[in-house]
């Protein structure tokens, strides 16, 4: 199996199986002299774990984390990064019944078609398990962004609709992401999806979601304006999360409802600097970074792990029906938004890295600056 990196410049590579001993990565093109401890990882992936609320998967998993390689004394050394996630809540009796049958949604038709082997526990490689590797590398992607960018970046994602139930924008206070078991900032809607989402878990079925990652302190610049844009490659990080079924950059499909008066993202001068007055953009043009927020949401599909019985086949290419057992979200967007920052993440540690090695200044020079340069 190929493509299990991503990343240029910044990189890492996922291993592991759902129902594995372990699962991990290997992050690499970390600058050297950061300081990295387990610890700042682990705080990454206790966002996302399982089992925190009754509205996630009841799979009891530590997801303690342990540094193996490419830290020395509290630094990095530069060299790879090899992290190591151990599985201990597994239950592989639960997933006998589909050992031989095709869940509908599922990757298990289209892997065992592909490879002609598979490992059914779980979901084995495709299984969402795999995304806690993500936010371990997405852990160390804020250090390099801490370490690289003057004030730092600001990632902060939150649910903004569970099923057909959007959050009232009104109503948003960031402060609130935090304080419920969805990552709402509408404490209103939270409420409303915690009745909603009881509902939905009882009767054994499952419901989408849409996140919305927003990244500040940004700086202007990053990005190449044909195949390296960083809003295509947002979007290539964010359609590789297991169940993301669509993405968007700022007002993305909503853009197309709109004039292009509406729509411009008008400029005016604040000091020696372009400020702009609205950012239906999503702080990219051209592919290149504005300096403005980066927003990005992307849809996540209903779980397919359901207990209603569904219509299927089977490897033998007999028709019969499933319904699958264990334990799942019924939710599954929910721990998804831990996952989005972590990609969101890597991605700009990949673009500042690149940009720094070609341009090598974080930041676009301001327009003062740009006039006396060229008067010389």
């Amino acid at each position: 199996m190929a493509a299990n990196s991503f990343g240029r410049l910044f990189n890492f590579t996922t291993w592991g199986e759902s129902h594995g001993p372990a699962i991990g990565c290997v992050v690499d093109g970390v600058p050297p002299r950061i300081a990295l401890a387990e610890g700042d990882i682990q705080h990454w992936l206790d966002r996302r774990k399982p089992g925190q609320s009754r509205f996630t998967t009841q799979r009891q998993e530590p997801d303690q984390v342990e540094i193996l390689s490419g830290v020395f004394e509290g630094e990095t050394t530069g060299t790879p990064i090899s992290l190591m996630i151990r599985n201990v809540d597994a239950r592989s009796r639960d997933y006998g019944d589909i050992a031989t049958k095709y869940r509908p949604g599922h990757a298990d038709y289209t892997y065992d078609a592909k490879y002609g082997i598979r490992d059914y526990r779980g979901g084995g490689r495709s299984s969402a398990r795999e995304t806690a590797s993500r936010v371990a590398a997405g852990a160390i992607a804020r250090k390099v962004l801490a370490s690289v960018v003057p004030g730092g970046v600001t990632l902060q994602g939150a649910l903004v609709q569970i099923g057909d139930q959007p959050i009232d924008r009104a109503n948003w206070d960031g402060s609130e992401i935090e304080n419920n078991p969805f990552w709402c900032p509408d404490p209103t809607a939270a409420k409303e999806w915690e009745t909603y989402l009881d509902k939905v878990r009882k009767a054994g079925s499952s419901v989408g979601a849409i996140i919305e990652v927003t990244a500040s302190g940004v700086p202007v610049g990053l990005g190449e304006p044909i195949y390296g844009k960083i809003d295509a490659e947002l979007a290539a990080a964010m359609m590789s999360i297991n169940a993301v079924k669509g993405v968007e950059i700022g007002n993305g499909m909503a853009a197309a409802a709109l004039t292009g008066e509406e729509n411009a993202d008008e400029m005016r001068i604040d000091g020696d600097r372009v400020a702009f007055t609205s950012n239906n953009a999503g702080g990219v043009l051209g592919g290149i970074s504005t300096g403005q927020d980066l927003v990005v949401r992307f849809a996540v599909k209903p779980t397919s792990s359901i207990l209603t019985p569904r219509q299927t086949v089977d490897r033998a290419g007999a028709e019969t029906e499933i319904a699958t057992k264990g334990r799942h979200d019924p939710c599954v967007g929910i721990r998804a938004v831990p996952v989005g920052e972590a990609m969101m993440a890597v991605v700009l540690a990949d673009q500042l890295l690149r940009h720094r090695a070609q341009i090598g200044t974080i930041g676009a020079q301001t327009l003062r600056q740009r006039t006396d340069d060229a008067a010389e």
